[in-house]
């Protein structure tokens, strides 16, 4: 199982690290505000909307090719189902 921490970066911004084992990635994420209003409807939290953001990934790709930098809206580019199912 993987251990994801986020933390806040600045406005709109966070830091997610990854860990598995004894490895570790980092990234850098951008979510606007009207992202989070659209995308994070069952969410308490940014936070936890992007805990949830990378375990989406995660169950389809290993964390070394998650990108290092995107925007939280460019995950549906490479998923299309990204949305839908964050959101339920």
């Amino acid at each position: 199982m993987s251990e994801i921490n986020v933390e806040r970066a600045g406005e709109g911004r966070f830091r997610v690290r990854v860990r598995e084992g004894d490895s570790e990635t980092a990234h850098e994420v951008a979510l606007t505000t009207e992202d989070f209003l659209r995308l994070g409807v069952s969410c308490r939290s940014p936070e936890e909307l992007l805990e949830r953001s990378f375990r989406f990934l995660l169950e389809r790709e290993p964390k070394e090719s998650i990108l290092p930098s995107f925007r939280i809206d460019e995950i549906s580019r490479y998923f299309p189902e990204f949305e839908s199912e964050i959101a339920r």
